[in-house]
């Protein structure tokens, strides 16, 4: 057997992360393409992450530089298994004790759409685009991430392709609607071994009959929004909306809630809110019955619209009749609206993987590519949690902390070069770097660890220990 090519090493702790993949690449031009594609992701850039942008080169002037050439080749024409890569990822995050899932997590499914210009790239057409609020063409991807109060990572990701490319449109064997690959998703994830306490949803979703049908059959508990005007058929002046069915619970004060309970939400900034959450009926929707209706808003009197959700969940009451038979644990009010305030956390997923990683930024037309560079930016995703948790080296000699009395290389800097440098031995940045000004970039690579850990909502407050290197177990 021929002995393995050494590969020029990817910078700093980089080249540890890819290393764990080296042995589902089996040429030595795929394992250097692999580090340099997650080493140009990683780089801060003033423009979108294009092929020429990975690279360091000019912009279409430069679209025909070798290093330019040799990513695009390993982007589209190399034989590599983007499926066997993101499997190899996830197995990672799951043999990882601090990024683990356990079951108190959820597990977030959604779809992002960005606008893409043409007819020709594979998955295009006109179709709601959510990111931009309107119906545009572009290409909408059906995604699932699994989050706790502290933590969230992408799990798996399915382009969805509208009708128009099948040759008998909808009818067509090998058409998917989002909400079957949504379903799909979330068994591969169960299969995959991830645990959770439940999937959860937005009204897309939620409002689906089939969605939440799947679900079931599947064993999945799931909390899901359904929209205020999401009808069911009623009696005469019975409720038939859950807007009526909340209008139809008692309140008078704070101090006599009538039906309502008080809810304790805790953000992440530190700040606390009260809630408050009821159970509703609507239709054979109700405390006792297969499926809960749950109301959490601000204000019980007035149910202001950006502050209150409608939700649906299928996780027993406690003390109910079916809490004895049914397999998951039941789920009071505070812990359905903590399990849905979860969901939100793929929001600033997407921010942070579109924003700063170049999700949407890709310039390639085929299926494989495509889902290629999507594996490639949620791997570039969870090597900053991999760092992040990784144990803080003990502090070397002044030389091994970047000493700016070390010598330095003479002669001008090519961006672009034709083979990565050496591995430097500085640590990564530590804080924020999207404007570094470095001379060599690929010699220090900052990363996106700062911008991880950006304020977003969540239902608990990490205490001091949790904002430190590692996770503390659940």
């Amino acid at each position: 057997m021929t002995r393995r090519v050494p590969c020029p090493p990817a910078p700093g702790p980089l080249e540890a992360y890819a290393a764990r993949f080296d042995d589902l690449l089996s040429t030595l031009a795929q394992r250097r393409g692999f580090r340099e594609y997650l080493a140009g992701l990683l780089l801060p850039r003033d423009r979108n992450k294009t092929l020429t942008a990975l690279a360091g080169t000019e912009p279409v002037v430069g679209a025909q530089h070798a290093s330019v050439q040799r990513l695009q080749f390993f982007l589209s024409e190399s034989t590599w298994d983007h499926e066997q890569v993101n499997a190899r990822r996830v197995e990672l995050l799951l043999a990882d004790p601090a990024t683990a899932p356990h079951p108190g997590g959820v597990l977030v499914i959604d779809d992002s759409g960005d606008r893409k210009d043409g007819k020709a790239t594979a998955h295009i057409g006109r179709q709601w685009l959510g990111r931009l609020g309107k119906t545009d063409n572009g290409i909408v991807t059906v995604t699932t991430c699994w989050a706790d109060e502290n933590l969230y990572y992408p799990l798996h990701a399915v382009p969805y392709t509208p009708a128009h490319h099948f040759p008998t449109g909808k009818k067509d064997p090998a058409f998917r609607t989002k909400l079957s690959i949504a379903a799909e998703l979330a068994r591969t994830a169960k299969a995959t071994g991830v645990t959770f306490r439940a999937v959860a949803a937005d009204c897309g979703y939620g409002d689906q009959q089939s969605f939440l049908r799947d679900l079931d059959e599947a064993g999945l508990p799931f909390v899901v929004a359904v929209k205020p005007s999401h009808g069911t058929w009623a009696y005469g002046k019975d409720a038939y909306t859950p807007v009526h069915a909340a209008r139809a619970l008692t309140w008078t004060a704070p101090e006599y809630p009538g039906d309502w309970t008080p809810v304790e939400r805790t953000f992440r900034d530190g700040h606390a809110e009260t809630w408050w959450a009821a159970e509703a009926s609507l239709g054979f929707w109700g405390p006792d019955g297969n499926v809960r209706l749950v109301v959490a808003t601000t204000d019980p009197d007035t149910l202001p619209t950006q502050s209150t959700w409608y939700l649906a969940t299928d996780l027993p009451r406690p003390g109910s009749r079916r809490a004895a038979d049914s397999p998951e644990p039941p789920a009071d009010l505070t812990e359905v609206v903590r399990i849905y305030g979860i969901r939100h956390w793929i929001e600033q997923s997407y921010k942070q993987i579109k924003d700063e990683l170049g999700w949407a930024d890709f310039q390639v037309r085929s299926d494989t590519a495509i889902r290629r560079h999507q594996t490639l930016v949620t791997c570039a995703f969870s090597f900053c949690w991999d760092a992040w948790f990784a144990q803080p080296p003990e502090p070397g000699p002044a030389t091994d902390l970047g000493d700016e009395s070390m010598p330095t290389e003479e002669g001008p800097v090519e961006r672009g070069p034709e083979r990565t440098p050496p591995s430097p031995t500085g640590k990564l940045a530590q804080g924020d770097s999207r404007r570094p000004g470095l001379d060599r970039p690929l010699d220090h690579p900052p990363t996106l660890l700062a911008s991880l850990d950006q304020r977003a909502t969540t239902t608990r407050t990490p205490s001091l220990d949790q904002r430190r290197r590692r996770r503390p177990p659940t």
